[in-house]
């Protein structure tokens, strides 16, 4: 605990207090405000600004959308890129197979969907939410959980913490020192995005991932790229699985073609890899080489650059989803649907049904219990239906292989869309990503080749691009439970695989007059939350550092 929390805090009150203004946190700010304009709403945003912080591929099924603001049309909402063509490959090191469309569930059709920067998505969203009197704080930070019991005695969740300021590395307070003040909340929604500091924390302490399978993750990495306009196909959808990941991981690519000549191009990592020489943000610029994404963007410029963790766990690894006090929306429960590679619809539809049982509760007279009503919406509704029909093509991909996850997922997805019955049942996952790292003796070291600096660039270059920034004097939010780890058990046993699977070249071992040292160099933190997920000690614990920091992503 930090000096800080020695200080009195002034404290706000709210009928509900939103943690994240994502695709969850907004939807479920405006959809509160639509019910009743007099329930009293804040969202707080880490971010500089609303949009700083997100990173989606991003191809939006606009159901969570329609059902929020049917009109976003004419609202000017900006999904101005229709898919008009949909590509699948399987790619060899120098060719690529086209998987034909008709084989794969109707759920896999990208008809009806938007190519789109989700980051402009809830810019234009926080606008719908502040014309209703939603008050929206960028650049406040939720650092802590302010806990209470409840009528029975049990742990509450009675608001957050934010906007603590000015610490010095050591945590005293600096002369710029502000303590930051306490928002609570008859209801506190957690809508933080994946892995998110107060979100485990609360899954941690009050059990509510017991009796449900471990979450997994992927790494997603994501460049945008201004291509030669007579390349640029607007509304083109590719999607590819194969090289260069081969039998190392699991993973895949998308490549969507946005508007004005810029192209999406992303690659994700399974993070259940058991390699720990594998190096995540290698194998995504060795794969730009590829004939069939060479050509694309040969002649034309990288412009941004990002990562960040996405939830794969699927339908058995959503936990439980409210608490007394609030509830965890979108991804931090988990709501991706792993075949599609799309998650915001159903973060925007738990935001909805989160909202809808607080304002019901609040009418009521209700505050500070369990808002069960969203438990059930969610599982009996439209994000259990999604995500219950797809919830076996992750765990046979990770115990069978590429192939037989897309013959038998595929038959499972067929069968459930058909049916709603899955004729695989439930597959678990068994371990955590943390778990499945191999030891480094166990495997040979992966040879990458040099970037060309054309069309694959180092990661401390590409960083650059992502506009990140953090005050240097602040304590490092990346914090080692025991700083021997690093070099006394992560080194000589897995080589230390946090030098690779970072995206942003935060973490080192340096020889230092012939000893190693561990370096940490925060200030290139994105927020992927990589090592807080991957590292095989579990040693890394991620936390918020002061609002405003981190990266400033224009239109990701």
């Amino acid at each position: 605990m930090t000096e800080a929390a020695q200080f009195e805090r002034e404290s706000m009150e709210y009928d509900v207090v939103i943690v994240g203004a994502g695709p969850a946190g907004l939807s479920a700010a405006i959809r509160l405000k639509q019910i009743n304009p007099e329930i009293e709403v804040v969202v707080l945003e880490k971010g500089s600004e609303v949009g700083a912080h997100i990173l989606s591929g991003a191809v939006l099924d606009p159901s969570g959308l329609n059902r929020l603001i049917p009109d976003w049309k004419e609202k000017g909402a900006p999904l101005n890129t229709e898919v008009v063509d949909d590509n699948f490959y399987i790619l060899g090191e120098s060719g690529q197979i086209r998987v034909p469309n008709w084989p794969m569930p109707p759920l896999m059709n990208n008809h009806g969907n938007y190519v789109v920067s989700m980051g402009n998505v809830c810019r234009w969203l926080a606008e719908q939410a502040e014309e209703l009197g939603v008050e929206i704080f960028p650049g406040m930070a939720a650092s802590e959980i302010v806990w209470d019991k409840g009528e029975n005695g049990a742990d509450r969740v009675k608001g957050v913490v934010a906007g603590v300021m000015g610490l010095n590395a050591d945590g005293t307070p600096g002369p710029q020192f502000e303590p930051g003040m306490e928002l609570h909340g008859k209801y506190v929604f957690i809508a933080e995005g994946v892995r998110g500091s107060l979100a485990k924390e609360i899954i941690n302490r009050l059990n509510l991932s017991e009796g449900h399978e471990p979450q997994k993750f992927g790494l997603g990495m994501k460049e945008i790229w201004e291509v030669d306009p007579a390349k640029f196909r607007k509304g083109r959808v590719v999607h590819t699985m194969g090289w260069p990941l081969g039998k190392n991981a699991g993973g895949g690519s998308f490549i969507y073609h946005f508007e004005d000549n810029q192209v999406l191009v992303g690659f994700v990592v399974h993070l259940n890899y058991q390699n720990p020489y594998l190096y995540p943000y290698m194998e995504f610029q060795r794969f730009k080489h590829h004939p069939m994404v060479a050509e694309l963007l040969e002649g034309g410029k990288r412009v941004a650059y990002g990562a960040r963790a996405i939830t794969e766990g699927g339908w058995q690894s959503v936990p439980e989803l409210s608490f007394d006090g609030g509830v965890l929306l979108g991804c931090s429960a988990g709501m991706v649907n792993v075949p599609r590679i799309k998650g915001n619809h159903n973060a925007m539809l738990s935001g909805i049904e989160a909202a809808e049982a607080a304002a019901a509760a609040l009418a009521k007279g209700r505050a500070g219990d369990r808002l069960t009503a969203y438990d059930e919406a969610v599982h009996g509704g439209e994000i259990g239906k999604d995500l219950k029909r797809v919830r076996n093509v992750k765990p046979l991909w990770s115990k069978l292989g590429l192939w037989a996850s897309l013959a038998l997922g595929g038959f499972d997805m067929w069968v459930a869309n058909l049916t709603g019955w899955n004729p695989l049942g439930t597959w678990k996952h068994g371990k955590t990503d943390a778990q499945a790292t191999g030891k480094a003796s166990d495997f040979q070291p992966i040879d990458y080749p040099r970037p060309d600096g054309k069309l694959s660039f180092d990661r401390l270059t590409n960083v650059s691009f992502s506009f990140t920034n953090h005050e240097e004097s602040q304590p490092c939010h990346l914090t080692l439970k025991d700083e021997t780890i690093p070099i006394a058990v992560n080194l000589p046993q897995y080589a230390e695989p946090a030098q690779r699977y970072c995206p942003a070249g935060v973490y080192e071992v340096v020889e230092d007059a012939g000893d190693p040292r561990f370096v940490i160099n925060f200030q290139n933190c994105v927020h992927c939350k990589t090592c807080d997920i991957k590292d095989p000690s579990q040693n890394i614990n991620w936390v918020t550092p002061q609002g405003g920091d981190g990266p400033n992503y224009p239109n990701m």
